[in-house]
């Protein structure tokens, strides 16, 4: 069964984000890999202006172990299109984000996607438990899963 669009009422954080010239392909519209990145940018943005993540010197990071994207509708440059950004399920040392990106003025997303970060000891690299005041953060976007 194919997903179906996400709406922007589905997600609680949001991040504008412009196209540029070089994400366009030789068919003329955004490829594929970029939105992948679209869905890092938004993840991680998240957590460091909320003071929850310092990519130098935070103890604990997340690393990516899962991602996925469906699309809907093509988006090409020079359009600006908005990152949506919910939780779907936070355990101990993993979280999934799902993302939907959204072309200007349009309520129903172009993509969407998944993540799943499993955070580690920065220097060992073992699982370790979400910080308190990371999950307290992610907690404000997650939406419980019928």
């Amino acid at each position: 069964m194919r997903p179906q669009a996400k709406s922007r009422s589905d997600f609680k954080y949001f991040h504008a984000i412009t196209t540029r010239w070089m994400d366009n392909d030789a068919y003329g519209h955004v490829n594929n890999v970029v939105y992948y990145s679209w869905f890092d940018t938004v993840v991680n943005q998240f957590l460091i202006v909320n003071n929850v993540l310092d990519i130098e010197r935070s103890p604990v990071i997340g690393l990516v172990i899962e991602t996925q994207c469906n699309y809907f509708a093509s988006v090409a440059f020079p359009e600006r299109v908005t990152a949506g950004l919910r939780v779907t399920k936070l355990g101990k040392s993993s979280v999934r984000y799902e993302v939907g990106i959204f072309r200007d003025g349009e309520e129903s997303a172009s993509a969407q996607g998944h993540f799943v970060h499993v955070y580690v000891d920065r220097d060992s690299r073992k699982p370790s438990a979400i910080p308190d005041d990371m999950r307290s953060l992610l907690q404000t976007i997650e939406v419980s899963q019928p």
